[in-house]
């Protein structure tokens, strides 16, 4: 550092980041990751930055190796200057913030739900002076706090906050975020530093050497001539004879530690077990020790520590330093009397956490305090902070049952997680220990759990099985929800099904333990699976009605999230276009209440498909890009259904055909058999809309060969028939109209039979035919399903001009192309309008309708079909995981493009 306080070599790092600060000016915001070895400078530009932004709020934190499973440590360092605007806060979010800093009770909050919170509150704070956050050490942050941070960095916009991390090797949670290398410095800029830091006259071979050896650590430059005696430094015998200079910086600052008396050095350990830096802790804790306060001056003098309101450390490696300096027996000291300064009741979790540091042997007292902290962390959501204590609480367990379930606890925390690889290690450790017939089928479970949540692939539903089986005579309970799940998980493999399928599961829950009393929705659900997967769609209809009817009643919470999904599946199974619709959006609204914000992907994914089979292919596209903003948010792996049958349906003909590709390539990779289903039915309705037959009966073959799981098998049984007639292939589509006419005739809904009357109309003779198109086109009319309709005056119209009646074949003809063109399904258009113009009739281009006529980005149209609505900024923050200061910026840019100057003309504007 230069005596004007710029850094030496560090030009352009230093525009870097005076360039976040002229973003906030600006109204923008930012984030960074700055990335580097120890001693690099990543601090020194953290404090570059905190110097430039003069007028702006900076906040700190840096994570520490000890405070590492404190969940939302970070976080609460973070938002502690601010929790006087948590008031402002929508009340899920702030109900959700205040549990995770415990703060409030409530339940568990969903990290996603707390992220969304974080943002919210930092762009509220903002308001007022542009706002700036910086992270160091974030490889050793809380993975909580590492989670939500990087979760509001990606998700900023319009607030004026930057969100900058340093890290040595920057964790996954910020992976993918814009990155600063920060290198060595160049030798002209190295040897002036090092220079700049001398007070005598230093050999020319020995300064150049310094430099090569420390490949411009700016740290090591500062530190290690310090070790060097004036013999070194003026180029002596010595110096040339040693081992060479180390550029391992921890290494010096041992060294210095150790020249310390022994009453300072013991201090330093004391300070670098406590993370908070709270130095009226650190002198309770000396006290008990009976370290003297002048212990600390040799600490100073030597530029390690300095010991003011807070304990602050020269460096990072000078805290690690100390602390690896320390004896066993003295850390054991040292966090003893930590955790006896420590007050019991404000700050149980970190009492208890030293206590495990001390413990010297098996101590039942401290692992239930351990495990206390584990539940109140579990209630707060810090999830892997709760798995940290269970295995430290397993660690100093002597009794083998107890300790065999503080482990097994321990990997079931891990999974919930998101650990997988830890939660497997702890899974295999507690299968070591003495565990009773529950606890062996918990094991089992939680394998299989593992398997179906990380890949949802084959390898789950055998596991989910033999998880089910072994609880039969343990926990009715658990037993029955263990069927549930692997029903779903074969049901996701599909035709990739090995080792057990959705048969086999149906015959071995058959008889599975009931609990007494009225049966719940999910007992309902269950004898519905059982039944259509032993006996067929026919056979299961009367206990598929029971199970919708309940789940159109009263549902307690827990199982309507247990069992929400599910029963979109049911209602869709049943060809129930009124019950899907409900179930779906239904679906939606109470993860989105609920604040269950992991569950979003799944839910989005099934009221997609919904909105797109009504025909509201605008508002499916809208769910389709929040789809793909809450899968990059959470996480999500699940493959792109949605944006398939999108692609589709547009006959976005190159969009769909690469999805299909990319997902059947993937989905095959795991065992997951549905996706195959869902992107050869996929790709046989867009080679239907383009009356490419051939290859549309090539997809539709391969989606039904498995039309037993989901239900985009099934819907391809018509565009087999379509293709297959068109193509002559009679025998072909006969085959396929009787397999799906059990299915359809047995439900007997409009949108089933109105189906099949218009494939069926296909095959029959011209007598039949004209009967059936009209049946399809009145029980379509009366269902919900706009694009079933459209296709059924397409395929009429069709028929009515090779009949030459060519007056009637235009009315029909009209209404499909008009039908296609609102709804956006250019290629059906396309069709449509050939035929039209085949009788003579000169239509408009195909053109699918816009928005407003302007060029608004997906995220402007979003935030605009949504303010339409009636949704307002926070609302639409929260769906879109968006800042409410950012929707008004989009907002105001919609109005600027659309002409318009209020919410009240989007109506008239959005199409």
């Amino acid at each position: 550092m230069a005596a004007n306080d710029e850094l030496i070599g560090r030009r352009d790092e230093c525009a870097v980041v005076d360039g976040i600060v002229d973003a906030l000016r600006a109204g923008e915001s930012r984030a960074l990751v700055l990335r580097g070895e120890p001693g690099i400078g990543k601090t020194a530009l953290l404090d570059h930055l905190a110097r430039a932004a003069d007028g702006f709020q900076v906040v700190r934190t840096a994570g520490v190796q000890a405070e590492m499973e404190l969940a939302f440590a970070g976080v609460h360092q973070l938002c502690q200057p601010f929790l006087d605007h948590l008031g402002r806060l929508p009340a899920p979010q702030r109900d959700a913030l205040g549990t995770a800093l415990g703060i409030a009770e409530g339940p568990v909050p969903d990290r996603f739900l707390v992220g969304l919170a974080v943002l919210n509150l930092f762009s509220n704070v903002a308001a007022e002076r542009p706002l700036i956050c910086l992270v160091d050490d974030e490889q050793w942050l809380d993975r909580a706090s590492a989670q939500v941070l990087a979760f509001v960095a990606r998700r900023l916009g319009a607030e004026s906050v930057a969100v900058v991390f340093a890290a040595r090797e920057p964790t996954d949670a910020v992976s993918g975020l814009p990155t600063l290398v920060i290198r060595g410095l160049h030798a002209p800029d190295a040897r002036a530093l090092l220079e700049a830091a001398l007070i005598g006259p230093l050999d020319v071979r020995v300064r150049d050497r310094i430099v090569a050896e420390t490949r411009g650590n700016p740290l090591a430059l500062l530190e290690l001539p310090r070790q060097m005696t004036a013999e070194d430094l003026a180029g002596g015998f010595g110096f040339f004879g040693a081992a060479g200079i180390s550029t391992g910086v921890e290494p010096a600052f041992g060294a210095r530690i150790a020249g310390l008396p022994r009453p300072s050095r013991l201090l330093l350990l004391l300070a670098a077990a406590e993370p908070t830096g709270d130095a009226a802790l650190v002198w309770r804790a000396a006290e008990l020790l009976e370290i003297a306060a002048e212990s600390a001056v040799p600490a100073v003098e030597a530029d390690l520590a300095g010991f003011g309101t807070w304990v602050r450390f020269r460096h990072p490696l000078v805290r690690s330093a100390a602390y690896r300096a320390g004896t066993a027996q003295d850390r054991r000291r040292v966090h003893r009397a930590l955790a006896e300064a420590t007050d019991p009741e404000h700050d149980s979790d970190r009492r208890a956490w030293h206590l495990a540091h001390a413990a010297t042997g098996p101590d039942e007292d401290v692992a239930v305090a351990l495990e206390q902290s584990a539940d109140r962390a579990h209630r707060r959501g810090g999830v892997s902070a709760a798995a940290a204590f269970l295995e430290r609480a397993a660690a100093v367990t002597a009794d083998r049952d107890k300790r065999a379930e503080r482990v097994l606890a321990a990997a079931e925390a891990k999974a919930e997680a998101g650990a997988f690889d830890a939660a497997v290690d702890l899974l295999a450790l507690a299968r070591s220990e003495h565990l009773s017939d529950l606890q062996w089928a918990r094991a089992d479970l939680l394998q299989a759990r593992i398997a179906f949540v990380s890949q949802r692939g084959s390898d789950a539903p055998p596991l989910l099985l033999k998880a089910a089986e072994g609880l039969r005579a343990i926990d009715t309970d658990l037993c029955r929800t263990t069927y549930i799940e692997a029903f779903t998980a074969a049901m996701f493999a599909g035709r990739l099904s090995v080792g057990a399928d959705a048969e086999e599961i149906a015959r071995s829950a058959a008889d599975a333990p009931r609990l007494p009393g009225a049966p719940q929705l999910r007992d309902l659900l269950l004898d519905w699976l059982v039944e259509f997967f032993t006996h067929g769609h026919a056979a299961a209809l009367p206990a598929l009605n029971r199970a919708l009817d309940a789940a159109e009643g009263d549902v307690p919470e827990w199982e309507g999230r247990r069992c929400a999904w599910l029963a979109t599946v049911a209602a869709l199974r049943a060809w129930d276009d009124r019950r899907w619709h409900e179930m779906s959006s239904g679906y939606v609204d109470y993860v989105r209440v609920a604040g269950i914000l992991s569950d979003i992907p799944l839910a989005l994914n099934t009221h997609a498909f919904m909105t797109m089979f009504t025909g509201e292919l605008s508002a499916a596209a809208a769910l389709v890009e929040e789809l793909a903003t809450a899968q990059h948010a959470v996480k999500s792996t699940i493959a792109p259904y949605a944006a398939l049958g999108l692609a589709a349906l547009r006959g976005a003909r190159d969009t769909a055909l690469a999805l299909s590709s990319r997902t059947i390539s993937e989905v095959t990779a795991r065992g997951e058999g549905n996706g195959i289903s869902v992107a050869m039915w996929a790709t046989a309705l867009l080679h239907n809309g383009f009356g490419d037959f051939q290859a549309a009966l090539d997809a539709a073959r391969q989606a039904i060969e498995y039309p037993a799981g989901l239900s985009s098998a099934n819907w391809a049984f018509t565009e087999l028939v379509e293709a297959a007639a068109r193509l002559g292939l009679q025998d072909e589509a006969e085959s396929a109209l009787r397999r799906f006419s059990e299915i359809s005739r047995s439900s007997g809904t409009d949108w089933a039979l109105g189906s099949e009357a218009r494939v069926r109309a296909l095959l029959a003779d011209d007598a039949a035919a004209e009967r059936l198109y009209v049946e399809a086109i009145d029980r379509l009319g009366r269902t919900r399903i706009r694009t079933e309709l459209a296709r059924a005056h397409l395929v009429y119209g069709e028929w009515l001009r090779r009949q030459r009646r060519r007056g009637e074949a235009r009315t029909e003809l009209q209404t499909a192309h008009d039908m296609f063109i609102a709804m956006g399904m250019q290629a059906f258009a396309e069709r449509a309008g050939r035929e039209l113009r085949a009788t003579g009739y000169g239509v408009a281009a195909d053109e699918p309708s816009a928005v407003g006529g302007a060029a608004l980005t997906a995220q402007e149209e979003q935030v605009a079909r949504l303010a339409r609505d009636g949704l307002s900024n926070p609302e639409i923050g929260a769906r879109l995981f968006i800042s409410a200061r950012t929707v008004q910026y989009h907002l105001r840019k919609v109005f600027t493009k659309l002409g318009i100057s209020s919410r009240s003309q989007l109506p008239q504007v959005l199409t």
